[in-house]
């Protein structure tokens, strides 16, 4: 089918504005392709040192016998989904040998945990994490040793970081391996529930970390679909992973199986064989609105509205939050994953999962198939599941051609909506986004008189005085980049959703972000200009009116003498010391705003 005009017109759009920034980046992509294989270019005492400790590949790296592979790896052990990687750099290492390379492990990166910073000041560094992570993995590759990069990374800022990292190094291939889902627990329904009742009193602690123990009970991503498991779905949108390998479970032997041919296909791409795709091939403007498509049609994480403006900019493609409220106007919403729905990855995975929503994305014209990814030419490759026994391995085959169960995972000419889950958000606040895929259709509007605080506690404390027991619209403002360095204000959900279920109409307005796991209260989130900047909403005060309209896409404040308001002030100076909090005042002061990715690195116009 002929491609959808709108997904036609968006990415010309986007190619154009890109034009001057993507030519600079390919200027310096070519400079370093043309220098060749960077170990050529090294002296015999820098291989020497690079060699050393590489045991049995010890002279094959010295020697250059075949191509070397730097593993970047966010591998800890407290995060669950990070732990199964302890044993990835021996799979890796082994298959390279087997196939004719060296692997060698290049550096780690920091891998936070959300779900641990949850409402607590680290939760203030989880942003700033994922330049961190880019600055860290570019000094892992830096060593200039390394023939292609393999990526292991998960989670929330930790994919963005790497992607970034693998950019600047567009000259070398990326692969990018996930760890998989850890399999079903407690449903997130009954999570929710708990949740709730802790909120309002009705259950202890006791029984509240009995359900999140079951619910986070092993190793693997948490089965939610919140931003680590859409950083999944886009490294498989993007072309970055192997076809259907982002939702196999951890230790399994599919799971082993996907990890060796990756690394086999890592080796095949490199610019010493005949198949060279370099990540510059992959990361185009196409890719990315393959990803934002994605990400409309699994009512994805907000966070990801962030991330791939910044993710793009570090490979010259310019992106803007109209191209994402454009793209959601055509991508119809094809999945019930919870925050959305009931079910959980797994449950999607065996529906259909991504392998169903790409064959009907790609019939229907709403994505680009003549994109280059690191499984070859087309994104059709990635309509066909892998397979594995023990006598014939692993195989690719042709995807579901149906649904499996049609309350987790619709066709895109019957989907749950016909427009995608995330709405730019455009009035005198600013500029913002709010999802929908989560939110039922009589929540879409609401206009209540606002509450004004400057921190998730303060509204936790109004709750339980019953200050809050009323149409409402919180307003938790200084909590953007510059003011805090951000932190998702998730832990207010359980919060909002009781005042919700009394049957009030209740609505959140914040510079801050929510959680990937954000859903049925509408959140106007990443308010641009944020507070600490000056931004209007700084200008709110107790009892004006707010007016939240997801479906129109305004965000407005009712009030005649508004725009000529003094915007409120807030001494910082004591929220951000502390717990390392210190260490990123330089990030704060020149971090750019949230419509232009709210990072470090990209902070200048285009």
């Amino acid at each position: 089918m002929a491609l959808n005009p709108t997904i036609e017109a968006v990415t010309e759009r986007i190619q154009a504005r890109s034009e001057k920034a993507r030519a600079a980046y390919m200027q310096r992509v070519t400079r370093m392709r043309e220098a060749g294989p960077g170990r050529a270019h090294l002296s015999c005492g820098n291989i020497a040192h690079a060699a050393a400790a590489a045991g049995p590949d010890q002279e094959a790296v010295a020697k250059q016998r075949g191509p070397n592979l730097g593993i970047v790896t966010a591998y800890n052990d407290m995060l669950s989904a990070h732990q199964p990687f302890e044993r990835f750099p021996d799979l890796i290492r082994k298959a390279a040998r087997e196939a004719g390379g060296t692997a060698q492990v290049a550096g780690g990166v920091p891998a936070m945990c959300d779900g641990v910073t949850q409402g607590q000041p680290g939760m203030e560094l989880s942003l700033f994490s994922r330049d961190v992570i880019a600055g860290a993995a570019a000094i892992a590759l830096s060593h200039n040793v390394f023939d292609a990069s393999v990526f292991l990374g998960v989670c929330d800022k930790i994919v963005p970081g790497l992607v970034i990292a693998a950019a600047s190094f567009g000259h070398i291939p990326a692969v990018f391996l996930p760890a998989g889902p850890m399999p079903s627990g407690l449903p997130n329904e009954e999570k929710s529930a708990i949740r709730q009742k802790f909120a309002s009193g009705e259950v202890g602690r006791e029984e509240l970390l009995k359900a999140e123990m079951a619910s986070y009970h092993s190793p693997g991503t948490c089965t939610f679909y919140g931003t680590a498991n859409t950083n999944q779905m886009l490294m498989e949108f993007m072309g970055l992973h192997l076809p259907g390998a982002s939702f196999v479970n951890p230790n399994t032997p599919l799971r082993d199986a996907l990890t060796t041919a990756a690394v086999q296909r890592a080796l095949e791409i490199t610019q010493q064989g005949n198949q060279y795709t370099s990540t510059a091939d992959i990361l185009t403007e196409k890719a990315f609105v393959n990803g934002i498509i994605g990400l409309h049609a699994t009512g994805g994480s907000t966070n990801l509205a962030l991330h791939l403006i910044a993710m793009a900019r570090a490979a010259g493609v310019v992106l803007d939050p109209m191209d994402f409220a454009d793209l959601s106007g055509v991508a119809p919403l094809m999945t019930r994953i919870y925050p959305n729905g009931l079910a959980d990855v797994n449950h999607f995975h065996a529906a259909g999962g991504l392998q169903f929503m790409l064959r009907e994305l790609l019939d229907a014209g709403l994505l680009h198939d003549e994109v280059r990814t690191v499984a070859g030419d087309g994104l059709r490759r990635y309509t066909e599941e892998p397979k594995y026994d023990e006598a014939a391995g692993l195989q690719w085959v042709a995807g579901p051609e149906r649904t499996l169960n049609d309350k987790i995972l619709r066709p895109a000419n019957d989907p749950f909506q016909a427009t995608g889950g995330l709405q730019r958000l455009t009035g005198n606040l600013g500029t913002g986004i709010v999802k929908t895929s989560a939110v039922k259709e009589e929540h879409l509007l609401i206009e209540a008189s606002a509450r004004v605080f400057h921190d998730q506690e303060s509204v936790k404390t109004a709750f339980r005085a019953g200050e809050l027991s009323r149409d409402v619209v919180v307003v938790v403002r200084f909590q953007g980049a510059k003011a805090n360095g951000m932190p998702e204000l998730h832990g207010l959900t359980p919060t909002l959703g009781v005042l919700q279920g009394h049957g009030h109409k209740v609505a959140l307005v914040t510079d801050g972000r929510m959680s990937g796991a954000s859903g049925k209260i509408p959140a106007a989130i990443h308010l641009a200009p944020e507070a600490a900047a000056g931004g209007n909403i700084a200008k709110i005060q107790d009892g004006d009116i707010v007016r939240l309209d997801a479906r129109a896409g305004t965000l407005e404040v009712l009030a005649d003498d508004f725009e000529a308001r003094a915007p409120a002030e807030l001494d910082l100076s004591e929220v951000n010391d502390g717990l390392g909090r210190e260490l990123f005042e330089p990030f704060r002061r020149i971090v750019s705003t949230a419509d232009h990715g709210a990072s470090i690195f990209f902070t200048e116009e285009v």
